[in-house]
């Protein structure tokens, strides 16, 4: 039986959105991601678990396959905020590793095509993607008509980047696709 604040399934990566309310409430991955159980909410900065990769789009460090381990112990966490606001969001520093998700294509409708511009069910199902969890990346998917999208758009840079090794092979998939 599952409990309040447990995956769906048991097994899988920890995911936890730690919610700012700052968008629309009907149209909000992050809200349907822990009414579906497949995240659990967090209500306060001082609560995000510790170790845990924090999605931060504003990080210099890259997400890589080889944070598969800590990915898999501690979880992942979504910061879901307004994007109008990421920048004084992530002013400050949220306990946790914070890595930036490679450039990706949103399919979201808020941000179709604009890239990184990724909702918090996008994100999570990339850096799930990214360090090996496909098939719980690909659930998620499954929450909105659009969100199956997100991988036709991205399937070749994900494929990419989750054999990538270094940063500096990161940046080359990056350059090879988004530069020119």
């Amino acid at each position: 039986m599952e409990h309040k604040g447990s995956s769906r399934w048991e097994g899988e990566v920890r995911l936890y959105v730690y919610s700012l309310k700052q968008d629309d409430p009907k149209k909000c991955t992050a809200a349907k991601l822990c009414r579906f159980w497949m995240a659990k909410a967090i209500r306060q900065a001082s609560r995000l678990p510790p170790g845990a990769i924090l999605l931060d789009p504003t990080s210099k460090n890259v997400l890589l396959p080889s944070d598969r381990e800590r990915v898999a112990r501690r979880g992942v966490v979504a910061v879901d905020c307004s994007w109008k606001k990421v920048d004084q969001v992530f002013s400050h520093r949220f306990r946790g590793r914070d890595r930036r998700l490679p450039l990706l294509l949103p399919a979201n409708p808020v941000s179709y095509g604009k890239a990184s511009r990724l909702s918090s069910l996008e994100a999570l199902s990339a850096a799930l993607f990214i360090c090996g969890f496909n098939a719980q990346a690909e659930r998620l998917l499954t929450l909105f008509k659009w969100s199956s999208t997100f991988l036709t758009l991205n399937r070749n840079l994900l494929e990419e980047y989750s054999s990538a090794v270094s940063r500096d092979d990161v940046v080359a998939v990056e350059c090879s696709y988004f530069s020119g």
